[in-house]
């Protein structure tokens, strides 16, 4: 499996985003790292340089549209990025918000516009050149709205539909877009749900199998299968039916 050389992911300080920058460091890699959280951030980088890469890491809020914009920029002249990771991102569990204004507002900011704050700056970069690829995390939970969390489910939605639309508009442009949807992984941020969690993995596996995903140029890398399977049933499933099997399903704090 041939390894980029060049990769950036956001939110990297935790999560799928330390697993996937923990798979990616070996020797001849340069990793551009970016997280909310300076001690984990560093330790990361640590890791991973321990593994052969070189690794430039990046206190950084996605949601700083300029911040955003400079530090890509100088990430691509440093070495031309050939894979983009937007996986930042928060889902109103743990981060001391709930589901009012501002936890929605927080949410999509984050997840909505930190992605798109990532992505374009790269991707008119790689237009130009005719090559690279951007991946783009979304969730299983942009198949249906749920009602314990609204917020987050709509801007995995956005991002997705997103995403796939870029594939297609790019493609013939030599840049490879692929939508990330996970369901349950090991996380900070699931650590705080306080319901059972089917099929729960770890982010190690869950990195292995994005990375086997992009590395075949797959639109949509979703797992696991009988998740997917069933978020994809309530996609299609008529509203008077999903409502009601949905209804009861709990809440994040």
């Amino acid at each position: 499996m041939e390894i980029p050389g060049s990769i950036l992911i956001t939110g990297a300080s935790s999560g799928i985003g330390d697993a996937l920058s923990r798979l990616y460091a070996r020797s001849g890699v340069i990793l551009f790292l970016s997280g909310r959280n300076e001690e984990r951030l560093d330790s990361l980088a640590e890791l991973c340089r321990s593994q052969g890469a070189t690794v430039k890491a990046k206190l950084i809020d996605v949601t700083d549209l300029t911040a955003m914009a400079i530090w890509i920029g100088e990430c691509d002249a440093h070495k031309a990025l050939d894979l983009v990771i937007a996986n930042a991102g928060v889902s109103g569990g743990g981060q001391g918000i709930g589901h009012g204004l501002d936890a929605t507002r927080q949410i999509l900011a984050t997840n909505v516009d930190g992605v798109v704050n990532t992505v374009l700056p790269a991707l008119e970069r790689m237009r130009e050149r005719g090559r690279g690829q951007i991946a783009i995390m979304s969730s299983l939970a942009a198949f249906r709205g749920l009602p314990g969390s609204p917020a987050y489910c709509a801007s995995k939605a956005a991002v997705k539909s997103w995403g796939e639309a870029l594939r297609v508009q790019y493609a013939t442009d030599g840049v490879r877009i692929s939508v990330i949807c996970p369901g349950f992984v090991e996380s900070r941020m699931t650590a705080d749900n306080p319901f059972p969690m089917p099929l729960l993995m770890d982010g190690d596996r869950a990195a292995r199998i994005i990375q086997r995903g992009l590395a075949r140029n797959r639109g949509r890398i979703a797992f696991p299968f009988g998740t997917y399977a069933a978020s994809w049933l309530l996609d299609v499933l008529p509203p008077k039916l999903t409502d009601w099997m949905v209804r009861n399903l709990p809440a994040k704090e």
